[in-house]
Order: C-alpha cells, then structure tokens, then sequence
C-alpha cells in the first residue's frame, strides 16, 4: 500500500443527524432549545455583569459563581449555535478538525463546572465548619490556583482525545448519529481498535464523577456535623440556608448524568432519540437554571438584580 493511500484517512467533514427518529420534529425541537439557549446567555451575563460591577461581591463564593457562569457560557455556546443551525437550516455538515475542537470543548468545559461545584463545596465547608479562618483561607492567590488546576485537569484529560480520533480511518461513513460531536458518537465511526478510546473515554468520566461527587459529599458530612452542633435553630437554619444554591447546582449538574448512565445501562434497547434527548437536557439544563438558583435564593444576587431593573424603571 502506497503512503498516498494511508494518509488523510479521516472524512473533510462530518454530518450531524440530529435526533435520529425525531427529524420531522426537529422545529419543533428547537423552541425549547433556543429559549433555554436564550435563558442561558441572558442568565449567566447578567450573573457576570452584576458581579463585575459590585466590588462588594468579589468574595470567594461570588468568583466561584463567576466562574461557573462563564464555563456555563461556553458549553452551552460550544454545542447550541450548531444545534440550533441543523434544526432550522438543516445545516448537517461539520468540518472534522472543526468537530474535534467542540468535542474538546464539550468534555473540557464539563470537566471544568465539575471542578468548580467542588470548590464552591469546599468553599462552603471552610465558611460554615471554619469561619474565623475564611478570610485567610480563601485568598485571591487560592482562587487564582483552583481556578488553574481546574482548567489545567481538564485540558490534561481531554488533550488526547483529539490526537486520538485523528489517527482512525472512518469507514463507517461520515454521519455522527447526534446533535454534536461527543466523543463516543464519532468513535463508532471509526475503524480499527477503539478499545482504547472506550476505555479512557469511561475511565475519565468515572474519575472524574465519583472523584468530584465524592469530595463534595465529604464536604457537606462535615458542614452538616458543624450546623446541627449550632446551638440555636435559627443560626441552623440560616447556616444551611447558605448552601441551598450549590446544592441546587450540584443537583442541577449530577442528575442529568446519572440519569443518562443508568439508561444506557438499563436500557439499552430504548430508541435512541431517549439517549439522545437525555445528553442535550444535560448540556442545557444546568447553564439555564444555575443563574435561576442562585438569582432566587442569594439575597446578595437578588436584590442586585432587582436594584437593576428598578434602576431602568425610574
């Protein structure tokens, strides 16, 4: 076999189906899409906004809430545009390198929020479980630090991942059965050995779930211990009041993709627009009701927010 004939295996372009078995629907589709999409943006700017803004809220939980809304922004941004463009212009086609780069950013960017939700747990148990020592704790050089690491994780985790899609030959023909690119869609394009792929796609995801969920369970043990050892109800309840955002986050972030594993696992039969429905409810789900939560149930935000709007009425 000549060297003409191995190199420049991969496909110029990909074509993005859509939700397979629901295309004639795909319209219809979009109007929740593009308002969640829409919700989103508005939500998260304005989050950053105010925050920006305030030099009152440049506190550790409020830069942990600035970061979350921008990695919100650009997963949300990563997929939704696409998305949007193939269910009202029917617009399939993806370059390939240009499908790598949202696959990166896709799975970087979830690994990122991941890390974020521990740190904001962690920031949670050092305000609740030691208060004297918040302050000179949770310094800006600290904040700088998390925030590093969690990029630097991510970008270490998803880096190869590229590198490794690029050396397949596709002959499985050039249609990703999705909405975007996630990794395993266009693995099952490819010919050859993806075992590895398989198995290093799942060992991250697994690391990184139960690693991050782990720490954040630890964390709210040990601010449970400390609130209920409070001595009146009161400060108990508004201690734990504290922590009602980030644990409407968490939530917001974990359940969806809980979710979507046991059904892959469950069932494995189900038609794969389930599969498909649950993986975009994952992508859209949390950029859109984070800003909501923490909106509604931080005082600080919300009257913000409201002093905002009160502002452009006078």
């Amino acid at each position: 076999m000549s060297a003409d004939n191995i190199t420049f295996t991969h496909p110029a372009f990909f074509l993005l189906m859509g939700i397979p078995g629901l295309e004639h629907l795909h319209l219809w589709i979009s109007i929740p899409f593009c308002s969640a999409y829409t919700l989103a943006l508005l939500g998260n700017f304005t989050l950053l906004f105010i925050i920006q803004a305030d030099a009152a809220l440049h506190e550790p939980m409020y830069l942990f809430l600035a970061m979350l809304a921008m990695i919100d922004l650009v997963l949300s941004s990563s997929t939704l545009p696409k998305m949007l463009a193939l269910f009202w212009f029917k617009d399939q086609e993806i370059n390939f390198y240009a499908c790598l780069v949202q696959m990166f950013f896709l799975h970087s960017f979830s690994i990122m929020e991941s890390a974020v939700l521990l740190a904001m747990a962690f920031d949670r148990y050092v305000a609740i479980c030691k208060p004297l020592h918040y302050t000179t704790v949770l310094t800006r050089a600290l904040i700088t630090k998390i925030g590093m690491a969690a990029v630097a994780r991510a970008v270490t985790l998803m880096t190869p991942l590229p590198f490794l899609l690029r050396r397949f030959h596709y002959c499985r023909g050039p249609v990703i059965a999705h909405c975007y690119c996630e990794h395993m869609a266009v693995v099952r394009l490819a010919c050859g050995d993806t075992r590895f792929n398989n198995i290093y796609g799942i060992a991250v995801a697994m690391f990184i779930v139960v690693l991050d969920l782990l720490f954040v369970i630890l964390s709210y043990i040990f601010i449970l211990q400390a609130v209920l050892q409070l001595a009146s109800q009161e400060a108990r309840y508004k201690a734990f009041g504290t922590c009602v955002s980030h644990i409407g986050a968490i939530l917001a972030f974990y359940t969806p993709v809980v979710i979507s594993s046991v059904m892959h696992r469950v069932a494995r039969r189900a038609a794969p627009h389930v599969h498909i429905l649950l993986a975009n409810f994952y992508m859209l789900f949390p950029p859109m009701v984070n800003p909501i939560i923490y909106g509604v149930k931080t005082r600080q935000i919300r009257e913000r927010v409201l002093g905002l709007f009160l502002k452009k009425d006078v």
